[in-house]
């Protein structure tokens, strides 16, 4: 086993000892597919443990020897990232044969209104127009930081609304990360992945481009990407036999 435990969150120390039976002791799943995250309630604070899925023997031999695996990518990079993201707690390995095996990202949980998606989705959503522009200074700021979130899709982007009115983010899910300085197609990009209707894009683009210095033309880049990655997305479909989405 390997335990790295956050310097400020050292009192979960002693709890984070036996993190599968701290898992399976928990009902509070909050999404199940490949991986699965849950709920744990530990010293009157809750927190959210990431289990990632036993990769096949390959992935094993190269997150053993040859890279980080995805737990403690999920964690420095939560480090990185600092409050644009919940704050992360730990990450845990478990080893057998001496290859990795079972891995946990453990983080603080953090109570969120909604996701993105629902704005997007919903266009009765109260107050949409003004989600959207707060959404796209933070994804300025985001970039600007020099970040670049691989899967900056809609369940992965948090957001709790403010006493004042205002809005704050969270973004999740980050092992899939890029550091560096971001050029003009790189931000147009970054929207690519959200499945927004054109119009939406269009609100976002142009409040980003209000507080920054892209090209005039960087809404329509956006709204391109963005048709491109639907393009794509429903071809791969196709050829599955699944069906499309607009």
């Amino acid at each position: 086993m390997k335990s790295v435990v956050n310097s400020n969150c050292q009192r979960f120390s002693a709890i984070l000892k036996d993190v599968p039976a701290l898992f399976d002791s928990s009902d509070a799943s909050i999404h199940k597919a490949r991986n699965e995250l849950k709920i744990v309630d530990c010293l009157d604070e809750s927190l959210v443990l990431k289990s990632f899925k036993v990769p096949n023997l390959l992935r094993r031999c190269i997150y053993t020897y040859l890279r980080p695996s995805k737990a403690e990518k999920s964690y420095q990079n939560s480090l990185l990232l600092g409050d644009f993201t919940p704050t992360p707690v730990a990450y845990v390995e478990y080893f057998d044969g001496g290859l990795i095996s079972n891995s946990y990202f453990v983080s603080e949980h953090y109570a969120y209104d909604f996701t993105i998606r629902e704005p997007l989705l919903d266009l009765d959503f109260p107050d949409r127009p003004e989600v959207f522009k707060a959404f796209a200074r933070f994804s300025l700021a985001l970039h600007d930081a020099g970040f670049f979130h691989k899967d900056y899709s809609p369940g992965n982007i948090l957001i709790r609304k403010l006493a004042d009115g205002g809005y704050e983010f969270k973004i999740v899910d980050v092992n899939r990360m890029l550091q560096l300085e971001l050029d003009n197609e790189m931000r147009a990009r970054g929207f690519e992945k959200l499945w927004a209707r054109d119009e939406d894009l269009d609100v976002i683009a142009k409040e980003y481009a209000q507080h920054s210095t892209v090209p005039d033309d960087f809404a329509e880049q956006v709204k391109l990407f963005s048709n491109k990655n639907k393009r794509f997305k429903n071809f791969k479909k196709r050829l599955k036999g699944k069906p499309v989405n607009d």
